[in-house]
């Protein structure tokens, strides 16, 4: 039977200008896998890529949380099976440079990147090197498998702060890493968990996700209420996870003596911190960290072993994040519709 040579695919073609067509299927090499695609998520980097930054280069399939199943392998490849049910790491590393000889592989100085440098999974067909390539447990739907690049990326962040049991944590944003670290606060034994955010609904979710207390930053002051909540001194951790210079500064004032900061959300403009804020850090003694990515030492990382386990054993839920399936050729209509601010959701996942 003679195999089909071309596949559907959401390709940007420049910033605003999302295209649904027809593109030659990617020919693989011997170490690499081609992947038949299930599921691919929407991350709100997708949006600003998309819509106002651009790839690194025209034309780029986007798209890089997704899963799938094997149609291809490469002559090398060895421990696979046309058919197996797989998710696709992202990021490609070089594996030479110091960073990645150290296993800090997302601090690659020379990396290439599924949905951004190179094509990913906004299509019906991905190619990617065999080490890019875990198995996904038949317990575990392609919905949920979409959704295991950004909890891992949430997981890797928050075992660099280290939340002890006991601890209090207020998360600001409940955005799906806001809503992955709900509940991994709840694994890690964290006995009071505040969740902040503008929207209610959101709100509502994290409480069912295990948030011990919420606030609505809308109507209340955040500071106020988080002081209020923790014996006016703060919290042990706050993580922030909007990408607001509001909320970038209110983790400060947040966090009690000797706390930890945890730094998820990017920022899109200058961060202003006012002088009693930044006093705040220097004699409370404050740690601040960052957390790019998700992975870790050996590749791609123990962030996806554990949130392919937690799935697993049903501690962890997706599916509540989930507020969209739609097929892929819906895709140029509904980045526009987000940039826009026309559609309140969640978690939107393409079926492919």
């Amino acid at each position: 039977m003679k195999m089909k040579n071309t596949m559907q695919a959401a390709v940007l073609h420049a910033p605003a200008d999302l295209r649904f067509e027809r593109v030659p299927i990617p020919q693989i090499n011997e170490n690499d896998v081609l992947v038949r695609v299930k599921a691919a998520g929407i991350c709100g980097s997708d949006l600003g890529r998309i819509m106002h930054t651009g790839t690194y280069h025209f034309p780029t399939i986007p798209g890089h949380e997704f899963c799938g199943t094997i149609d291809q392998l490469g002559s090398s490849v060895e421990g696979l099976s046309i058919g197996d049910r797989v998710l696709v790491v992202p990021i490609l590393p070089c594996f030479k440079c110091t960073h990645c000889q150290s296993g800090h592989y997302g601090q690659c100085e020379n990396y290439n990147y599924l949905g951004s440098r190179t094509d990913g999974g906004f299509a019906e067909y991905v190619k990617a090197p065999v080490q890019n390539i875990i198995p996904l447990p038949e317990g575990i739907s392609f919905e949920e498998g979409a959704a295991v690049e950004p909890a891992a990326v949430t997981l890797h962040g928050m075992r660099r702060i280290k939340i002890n049991p006991g601890d209090s944590v207020c998360i600001l944003g409940c955005g799906p890493i806001g809503l992955f670290a709900v509940q991994f606060a709840k694994i890690m034994g964290a006995t009071q968990i505040i969740a902040v955010d503008l929207d209610p609904e959101r709100l509502s979710l994290s409480k069912k996700l295990g948030a011990t207390d919420t606030i609505n930053a809308e109507t209340a002051s955040v500071i106020s209420s988080v002081k209020q909540l923790s014996s006016d001194e703060g919290v042990d951790v706050t993580i922030e996870n909007a990408g607001s210079n509001i909320t970038q500064v209110q983790a400060i004032s947040c966090t009690k003596k000797h706390g930890r900061i945890l730094y998820l959300g990017t920022a899109h403009k200058d961060v202003v911190i006012p002088p009693e804020v930044f006093e705040h850090i220097v004699r409370n003694e404050i740690t601040i960290t960052g957390a790019w990515n998700s992975y870790s030492a050996p590749f791609p990382g123990k962030e996806w072993d554990a949130t392919l386990e937690y799935l697993e054993q049903k501690r962890l839920d997706v599916h509540s994040l989930i507020s969209h399936q739609l097929p892929l050729s819906d895709a140029p209509e509904i980045f526009k519709t987000l940039d826009a601010h026309q559609l309140n959701a969640i978690k939107i996942v393409f079926q492919i």
